[in-house]
């Protein structure tokens, strides 16, 4: 069994923005920087050969280049805030993407993603951290703001099984253009 999940990469622009945030909340399991991304589709624990079947399936997804944004904070959890992430802008074509994943996985046969699609970077596992330090830890470092960044590939991520955060492995990306373009 293999755990996957498919995402885009946050480019160094971006995570320096992410970076210094990482401070100030007692308790909380800051997430490494190669482990910042974006989740398009958690496909769970699956066996080799479901994994083949996705990336059979992942390799037909087309990928028309987009922009994407990072803005605001927030946090999962409500009362219990477990997640603290980075927002990302409304976008079209990531909910299309994002769609485009999801259909792909229905296709060979895993169950729908019954959670809507809440695009964001996770920056921390907060675990027993209070509420209110929490809010006030969004608070102090709002408005947030990252650079624009163009979308061009996804990726397929391993992930060890755990309660969450990595380490991750980038299995593939996709297109896979690891050919030199002819001039």
């Amino acid at each position: 069994m293999i755990r996957l999940f498919t995402a885009l990469e946050i480019p160094d622009a971006v995570a320096e923005k992410l970076i210094p945030l990482q401070q100030g909340l007692d308790g909380a399991r800051w997430i490494e920087r190669p482990d910042f991304h974006i989740t398009l589709r958690f496909m769970g624990d699956v066996p080799e050969d479901v994994a083949r079947d996705i990336d059979e399936a992942l390799s037909d997804i087309p990928v028309e280049p987009f922009g994407i944004e990072l803005e605001g904070l927030g946090e999962f959890g409500g009362k219990r805030p477990h997640t603290l992430w980075a927002g990302v802008k409304p976008s079209g074509p990531l909910r299309i993407l994002q769609g485009r994943h999801e259909s792909a996985a229905r296709r060979i046969g895993l169950k729908p993603d019954t959670r809507n699609f809440t695009p964001h970077v996770t920056i921390a596992r907060l675990g027993r951290i209070e509420t209110a330090a929490v809010y006030n830890f969004i608070r102090a470092n709002s408005p947030f703001a990252a650079p624009a960044f163009t979308v061009e590939r996804f990726t397929l991520f391993s992930a060890r099984a755990s309660t969450g955060g990595g380490p991750y492995v980038a299995e593939k990306r996709y297109p896979d253009r690891d050919w030199e373009e002819e001039e």
